[in-house]
Order: C-alpha cells, then sequence, then structure tokens
C-alpha cells in the first residue's frame, strides 16, 4: 500500500510537471492577421503561451490593436493590394482605397514607429514577382531602416478575391534577383514555401538572412500532418533548424503546437528555437554596418 502511493505521487508529480512545462511554453508567432473581436484573439493568444507576434492586416484594423498591453506586438505593412483589398477579408487595405502606399507615408510611419516590418507582401495576389522592379523601392527602405520583409509563398485558398493571383508566383526560386540586388536584406519566407519547400531550402542554403515561417504547412485543417512532417525533416535535415520560425496565420494555435509536438524528430531545443528563439533574433534590431 505504502508503494502504491509513492507511486501515485511521483506520477502526479511528474503530470502536474508535464503541464507546466507545457503552459509555460513561450511563443513568438510570427504570422498573424487581425480578427474581427480582437480582444477575444489576443486573450487566445496570451493563453496558449503567446507573448509576442507580428501582425499585418487592413490599416484600420491594425491600429485596433494598438493599445493591447496583454501581449507585445510588432506591425507589418501589408501590400500591394489588389483592387486595394485585402485578400479573403477584402477589407481596404489602406484609408484611401490605394493599391500601393506611398513611399513618403511609408517612410513617415516608420519614423513614427508604427511599422516594424514589411508584409505580408502579396506580389503573389497581386500576379507579380516578389522581385519585380516595382517593389524595390519599399525594399530600399527596409534596408535603410533595418525592417524584416516576409514574402507569401506557395498556394492560396478559395475565395481570397484577387483576380490576379498567380500560383508560379509563389515560387521562393523567384527570390534570387530581390536577394541579389539587396544581399543585406532580412527576408523570410512565408509558409516555408508550401509546394515549393524544396526551393525554400534551396534558397535558405544559398542566402543565410532568410528565414522562414511554419504557418499553414503546420495547420493539419489545411495541410495533412504527413506533408507538414516531411517539409520539417527537410529543413532539419538541410541544417536550418536556427531559421524556422512559428507561426499561425489566424489558425488553431493549439492545433498547430500539437502539430509541433507530434513531430518525433524535434528535441526539445528544437523546439526552444522553432517557438520563439529563432524568430527574436530575426527581428532583433541591430546596428547596419
Amino acid at each position: 500500500m505504502k508503494t502504491l502511493l509513492i507511486l501515485f505521487v511521483l506520477l502526479s508529480g511528474m503530470m502536474l510537471l508535464d503541464r507546466t512545462e507545457s503552459s509555460s511554453q513561450k511563443i513568438f508567432d510570427v504570422h498573424l492577421h487581425g480578427s474581427e473581436g480582437p480582444s477575444s484573439q489576443v486573450l487566445a493568444l496570451q493563453e496558449a503561451g503567446v507573448y509576442k507576434a507580428a501582425i499585418s492586416t487592413s490599416w484600420d484594423l491594425q491600429n485596433r490593436y494598438r493599445d493591447f498591453s496583454n501581449i507585445s506586438l510588432l506591425y507589418g505593412l501589408m501590400f500591394p493590394c489588389a483592387n486595394g483589398k485585402v485578400p479573403y477579408s477584402l477589407q481596404s487595405c489602406f484609408e484611401t482605397g490605394e493599391e500601393w502606399p506611398s513611399i513618403s507615408w511609408v517612410e513617415q510611419q516608420i519614423m513614427e514607429k508604427r511599422i516594424d516590418y514589411f508584409g505580408e507582401i502579396l506580389n503573389q495576389y497581386y500576379g507579380i514577382s516578389p522581385s519585380d522592379s516595382s517593389l524595390y523601392p519599399y525594399y530600399t527602405l527596409a534596408l535603410k531602416y533595418n525592417l524584416p520583409v516576409g514574402i507569401h509563398t506557395g498556394g492560396a485558398g478559395p475565395d481570397h478575391g484577387s483576380p490576379n493571383f498567380e500560383m508560379e508566383m509563389g515560387n521562393p526560386l523567384l527570390l534570387k534577383p530581390l536577394l541579389s540586388r539587396f544581399p543585406k536584406l532580412k527576408v523570410w519566407i512565408m509558409h516555408s514555401g508550401d509546394q515549393y519547400y524544396k526551393e525554400a531550402i534551396s534558397i535558405m542554403k544559398d542566402n543565410e538572412l532568410v528565414y522562414t515561417d511554419i504557418s499553414v504547412i503546420s495547420n493539419p485543417d489545411m495541410v495533412p500532418p504527413e506533408k507538414f512532417s516531411t517539409i520539417m525533416k527537410a529543413s532539419i535535415d538541410a541544417g536550418l533548424e536556427d531559421r524556422l520560425m512559428f507561426g499561425t496565420d489566424n489558425g488553431d494555435i493549439i492545433k498547430v503546437m500539437n502539430a509541433v509536438e507530434s513531430i518525433d524528430f524535434l528535441s526539445k531545443a528544437q523546439k526552444r528555437k522553432l517557438y520563439h528563439q529563432n524568430a527574436e533574433r530575426f527581428f532583433r534590431k541591430s546596428e547596419k554596418s
């Protein structure tokens, strides 16, 4: 009886330790879009362990998040916007309805510390390459102020409302001219390239300032877990564990976390890198050389 009691206490302690470790997991979500219920979204993220997130959505909706102190938020600039609209939600990207924000306005927002990064770059929804010269003035500005740039890659869901969407414009290999022209620009490949994940890995192996996030590919409601595991294994085998970042793209964060936890070849140290350490390094401000 005494032995059973000791075993019960030990098992209870181990279960409590596991729950405590899980609930205290620090998470930096680098790929977040707004919700019509900002308070409930932020609360759900906080309860899941998110202490910092990078959010990009319509300028109007994004401004509704600026007073939250529950979690630390970084604010992105989403563009170019086909017909002036955010894909899927079809809100106006900017108050005046333009597709491209003016460079002078963007620089003013940066100086006022209202923009922390550029992204999601919607070139694919606009039907152009991420290396299209029309984007170069913005990349120049990002480099000037040491801002990271997040670029959409892979596919898209239905009903996005962008008539010029081009699947082939989501191939990460199209980043080559951009990276050649702006070799010191910090770029992250959103969605890890999805079906173009091999191309994303190739680009990352050749460019050490390029990171990626696991949004969409980690969402079991959108991508089969087997494919997520395959992409993660290929990335780890390629030596990229220090440049993989956690992201949900507004998906169910608990499902995404469970997808990560279900990958048995990831060590606890690798998970910590994925959940927050790599993102902290990527978004850290540094002196320009």
